[in-house]
């Protein structure tokens, strides 16, 4: 038989079996399509007895009777409480680069429609998005172009902070003096920083789950979903990069996280290196 305990620490504030482990995850993969192996035991953990405490309940028991049936109001704080939100500006600077000089360079040599569509999903806290729309500021022609961004993710909390904006000082840090000055504004006490509304103006946030039907009537020219698919299985995997494909121009270009890949996961892309790709068909 096996241990009711095993890989969990007894003398924690909320003891979570391996019966409680199981049904957080087959929740979690049934609503967001994320898979969460035993490694993510540990943050499981320390992410869902906050949300214990905030509910004054006395155990992971109880708060799995509130989730099992996968709806009702804590469903929503449970989604936010185990999506994961790492990022910073220009994260992975080579996506950037070619979004720069290759993407945007093209879209400017061959100009007929002078429309631009990109979509961030998995945005995050923002710092994605923003950092595309300084490019688009940065590159394209201040007038006469029809250009917007779409920013989603499945965190409706991260994305009320992406609209917001305001980030602490040091989050910038790392940003040329130039694009500190000239896209974001200080706070009286020097700790935080806003970004302008130039950039704010051409991304639209909304909360989505790339599981579910997407309102996009539309197509996009690019197209970032980067360290979102790690938590997918490869079936998932393959249902969404599908769709991706169907909501991208011809052409079009997808860029991935470093540590994600399409092989044997879709041939209607091809590969442009650096996690970099483009649509074939």
């Amino acid at each position: 038989m096996r241990n009711e305990t095993s890989n969990n620490h007894l003398d924690r504030e909320f003891p979570m079996s391996n019966r409680n482990f199981e049904l957080i995850a087959d929740v979690a993969y049934h609503i967001t399509g994320i898979k969460l192996g035993d490694h993510k035991r540990n943050m499981i953990y320390s992410r869902l007895a906050r949300r214990i405490r905030a509910l004054k309940l006395q155990s992971f028991d109880q708060y799995c009777a509130l989730i099992e049936g996968q709806e009702g109001p804590e469903i929503h704080e449970f989604v936010n409480a185990i999506t994961t939100n790492l990022t910073s500006f220009f994260r992975e600077p080579h996506h950037f680069e070619f979004l720069a000089n290759k993407v945007f360079a093209d879209l400017k040599r061959q100009g007929q429609t002078r429309r631009v569509r990109g979509w961030s999903a998995g945005c995050s806290t923002g710092e994605e998005p923003y950092s595309i729309a300084m490019v688009i500021r940065e590159i394209m022609p201040p007038s006469g172009w029809d250009i917007k961004l779409l920013a989603t993710d499945l965190d409706s909390n991260v994305v009320a902070h992406s609209m917001e904006g305001v980030y602490s000082a040091d989050r910038i840090a790392d940003l040329s003096t130039t694009r500190q000055q000239k896209w974001f504004m200080k706070g009286k006490s020097g700790e935080q920083v806003k970004v302008k509304s130039s950039l704010q103006n051409l991304i639209t946030f909304k909360q989505l789950n790339l599981l579910h039907n997407w309102p996009m009537k539309g197509t996009f020219d690019f197209i970032f979903c980067r360290n979102v698919v790690i938590y997918f299985d490869k079936e998932t995997q393959k249902v969404l990069f599908d769709r991706y494909a169907d909501i991208l121009k011809p052409n079009g270009y997808l860029f991935i996280g470093h540590s994600e890949t399409l092989h044997k996961v879709s041939d209607r892309f091809r590969s442009l290196g650096k996690t970099i790709y483009q649509k074939i068909r």
